[in-house]
């Protein structure tokens, strides 16, 4: 593998969903290429043991306690990166719950609370973060989207389905928003990817071996290879991509 480039140094870039195993793939590549992070997640001890291994330990990112279905914890998160890091210049908006019930099968607590983390979450961010990376001179939003926000995938899921689909095009709305104002908003879709979490719910199942029967590749992605992908569109590498839906599925939906 080829060394990790430097494109972030001291970006400013705020993380949702940090400790999952693929947020903690991104949260470590941004690090990496050099940027400063706002670790958040529900979970403030393992936001904290994150922290502490990434390059530069407490003494260059922060962590916090952020529920993104409240606005007041947004408005929180934000003002703090603003007072340590005198701005922000990024967003990453992974924080999403899962839920493979059919559309028959959900039930209505379950699917409200689908939608507030993966849906009501993003717009959130959105509205409080994006003034502020506006404020910073600009910056990058990346929405962690999947390819079941735009395609119907294996007939469940289906609050998942309706959150990852709203995101799809609620960055898009948001790109022409900003378009003028130097703050891209760009969708990232990923397929399903081997996180330790996927494994150990699914190895051998019937649902795992549909993952890779569809994936034209034959295997399931890597957090790594999505945070590869994380890391160039938070860049400046990206400068002239806002509203672009960008698909790292393994040839999922060329099929």
């Amino acid at each position: 593998m080829s060394a990790v480039r430097s494109r972030l140094v001291d970006k400013a870039v705020l993380v949702t969903g940090s400790t999952g195993g693929l947020g903690a793939a991104i949260a470590r590549r941004l690090a990496e290429e050099g940027a400063r992070l706002v670790v958040t997640d529900v979970d403030e001890s393992a936001c904290r043991d994150l922290v502490a291994e990434l390059p530069g330990g407490t003494e260059r990112h922060l962590c916090y306690a952020l529920d993104v279905s409240s606005e007041d914890a947004w408005r929180t998160v934000v003002a703090l990166a603003e007072r340590e890091f005198s701005g922000l210049s990024g967003l990453v908006n992974n924080a999403a719950l899962g839920s493979i019930a059919t559309v028959d099968q959900e039930d209505l607590d379950r699917w409200e609370r689908v939608i507030a983390v993966g849906q009501t979450g993003v717009w959130l961010g959105m509205k409080h973060v994006g003034p502020a990376i506006e404020r910073t001179g600009g910056g990058s939003i990346v929405n962690m989207c999947s390819i079941l926000g735009t395609v119907g995938g294996l007939g469940n899921s289906v609050a998942y389905h309706a959150a990852k689909g709203a995101v799809r095009t609620m960055s898009k709305n948001a790109a022409l928003h900003w378009a003028r104002s130097e703050v891209r908003v760009n969708s990232l879709h990923p397929g399903f990817i081997g996180t330790s979490q996927l494994l150990e719910r699914y190895a051998g199942t019937e649902r795992h071996e549909a993952m890779l029967t569809h994936t034209p590749m034959g295997r399931l992605g890597t957090a790594e290879e999505i945070a590869a992908v994380v890391a160039f569109l938070a860049s400046d590498d990206s400068s002239f991509m806002t509203g672009s839906e960008i698909y790292a599925d393994g040839g999922w939906t060329a099929a």
